[in-house]
């Protein structure tokens, strides 16, 4: 084989292998794939007759590009963007900058995970459990590096939600540690089979070893299947009825004459229809009448809020006083006509609702959003009470952050509401969001509704089965009666636990190794 095959060929391979993580997400769905799509990443990365360093990073570096550009390829639907001012040839370096750049940021985390890896790795060499501590520490690597990314301003496509929301037996393993529970699994059984392939290719007797990876397996869904099976209890003292309407106004319109009247007329008629349908409340998108508060107070929905006295959760925005600045946010609007409680959206879109590093791009992007204030986070510690007690709320890019609705779950939120605004992606981010939406919904135990602009709207329940979902580009309102539960997680009370403690037998693991290491070097003397 010539010298540019042996260049050339693993990094073909890494990154097929990342695109196959890619597919397991919406639009392809193929869950299956995840549990051994890292593993050609894994080999490649210990494969002793790769010598360059550098050649590691490359290869992680490839494979990266496959899964999150695969993953977040809906983000070139931002294109056209010229609704918004913005020159047709503009609008798509928008827009392929905006994938490149959040494709790079997932890659760096995939480039970050091989580098230390196979650095930490050459730590293991004396011990005869190298295999085994190999897997533990390649796992802790992964999860420490995604709660760190999960921190940040920038985050969506973690390896846990490659499952939601076909695969609901698994995921019940986020009520013990939430996502990580779950990514940690993934990258188990992946680095066992990774180990066994390297073991075998030294011993053929070796193919044995591939119960063990395969053992791992049917016990993780064994125990998630334990979960999923647990009764849920639904008393009529615990119910309410909640009405969605999907308003399905394009972004595009939103903010013009006719888009506002549309807007105003398909969500208060919306409105009148569920309540005639007997709902307790009516939940409406992010957004839906994209007006400061004020001024939703005198449209004709709050009217018909007052006229009816049922209750509406009401997307628009709270102007802060004393500065240019709004809010992305939830009201809740009672039978008086006034504002009971609000909730703001804290995680803001990068490039969408803010302009990371503005002194250089903000000269690109000539306008982000029609309304001509600026829009600010809220409080990452808000509490949402409504007339039904305290409810656990999310303001769609908030679906991908978990600790935001675990705080809220520990606080006696007693069931999930999200509003999002999907326009103008595809139905594969629709889908990929409804998926978030799902975890969520199981790690915290908790019935969730969720009201989006174009779709899709849902309705899910503790275990993640979804009992009515929209269409995609659709006009819709639903009524489904959900549960307020009071219920503790373990994930709820302790928060992601496993990543600590896998952190410690890490550490633990490299200590040993090197003890023995310093142990055996006096017999090679």
């Amino acid at each position: 084989m010539s010298k540019s095959n042996n260049f050339y060929s693993p990094l073909i391979i890494a990154l097929l292998s990342g695109v196959l993580m890619g597919l397991t997400v919406a639009p392809f769905g193929a869950w299956f794939l995840a549990w051994f799509a890292l593993a050609p990443l894994w080999v490649l990365i210990f494969n002793p007759a790769y010598k360059p360093k550098l050649f590691r990073l490359q290869l992680a570096g490839v494979w990266g590009l496959g899964y999150y550009g695969a993953t977040l390829s809906w983000i070139t639907g931002l294109h056209p963007l010229t609704w918004m001012g913005v020159p047709w040839l503009s609008s798509i370096a928008i827009a392929l900058f905006a994938w490149t750049f959040v494709t790079l940021w997932g890659t760096l985390l995939a480039m970050s995970w091989a580098t230390s890896f196979f650095w930490i790795s050459q730590k293991l060499t004396t011990s005869s459990l190298t295999p085994i501590f190999r897997v533990l520490i390649g796992t802790t690597l992964w999860c420490v590096l995604e709660h760190i990314w999960t921190n940040g301003p920038l985050w969506w496509s973690s390896l846990s939600y490659t499952q939601s929301p076909h695969n609901l037996v698994i995921l019940h393993l986020g009520q013990y540690s939430g996502a990580s529970a779950v990514t940690a699994s993934i990258v188990a059984i992946n680095g066992l089979i990774a180990e066994v392939w390297i073991k075998t290719r030294k011993n053929s007797k070796s193919n044995k070893y591939y119960f063990i990876p395969l053992s791992l397996f049917i016990i993780l869904h064994l125990i998630g299947f334990n979960l999923y099976n647990q009764p849920l209890v639904k008393t009529q003292e615990a119910a309410i009825k909640i009405g969605i309407v999907q308003g399905n106004i394009p972004n595009r319109i939103k903010f013009d004459y006719y888009g506002l009247r549309r807007a105003i007329e398909g969500y208060t008629t919306g409105y009148l229809k569920l309540v005639d349908q007997g709902v307790d409340a009516v939940l409406t998108p992010e957004g839906a009448l994209p007006f400061f508060s004020r001024d939703i107070l005198d449209s004709s929905l709050v009217a018909a809020v007052k006229q009816k006295g049922i209750v509406a959760w009401i997307g628009g925005f709270a102007e802060r006083p004393n500065s240019n600045t709004y809010a992305n946010s939830l009201f809740t609007f009672t039978k008086d006509g006034k504002i009971y409680s609000h909730f703001e959206k804290s995680k803001l879109v990068p490039l969408g609702e803010y302009v990371p590093f503005e002194e250089i791009l903000g000269k690109l992007i000539r306008r982000l959003s029609p309304v001509t204030a600026r829009q600010v986070p809220g409080s990452r510690n808000q509490i949402f009470d409504t007339p039904f007690g305290r409810v656990i709320a999310g303001i769609c890019y908030e679906s991908a952050f978990p600790e935001q609705f675990r705080r809220q779950a520990y606080a006696g939120g007693e069931f999930i509401i999200t509003a999002s605004n999907n326009d103008p992606y595809s139905q594969a981010m629709q889908m990929q969001h409804h998926a978030l939406d799902t975890m969520r919904a199981i790690e915290t135990d908790r019935w969730a509704a969720r009201a989006t602009n174009t779709g899709l709207s849902a309705f899910v329940d503790p275990h993640g089965k979804t009992l009515w979902i929209s269409g995609h580009n659709t006009y819709e309102t639903h009524a489904e009666t959900i549960y307020r539960r009071q219920t503790q997680t373990l994930y709820t009370r302790w928060g992601d636990w496993l990543t600590p403690l896998l952190t410690i037998l890490s550490i633990l693991a490299l200590i040993s190794c090197r003890l023995g290491g310093a142990t055996a070097q006096p017999n090679k003397t």
